[in-house]
């Protein structure tokens, strides 16, 4: 059993994955199936080296693993679950309402 210091640990690490647009794009890309770095770089209009740098960040922080593919590298989901927690948190209906610029981070969502 988790105690409360892994289990905030394990809040604190996904928090740190969706903080960042394009961390969470690859995540909910991922959730869909395994993908290549390339293919992710395609897909969402990004630049190798910048999916390589977050896909570094994501299986340090243990939500992603990769596989072994001949000469090339699959990532998908560390765990199975984590495509049910992407879902309900995207499926969860907020309302915010924001003082400021909330692309900087200046504002007070409520």
């Amino acid at each position: 059993m988790l105690t409360l210091s892994s289990r905030v640990d394990v809040v604190q690490r996904v928090g740190h994955a969706l903080s960042e647009a394009n961390r969470a794009r690859i995540l909910l890309a991922l959730t869909e199936a395994p993908r290549y770095p390339g293919d992710l770089a395609t897909d969402l209009g990004l630049t190798r080296s910048n999916v390589s740098n977050h896909l570094a960040c994501l299986r340090g922080c243990g939500l992603v693993v990769v596989v072994p593919q001949g000469r090339r590298m699959r990532y998908e989901l560390a765990d199975p679950a984590l495509a049910g927690v992407l879902s309900a948190i995207v499926a969860l209906d907020l309302v915010a309402s924001c003082d400021g610029d909330c692309a900087t981070g200046a504002c007070t969502c409520r």
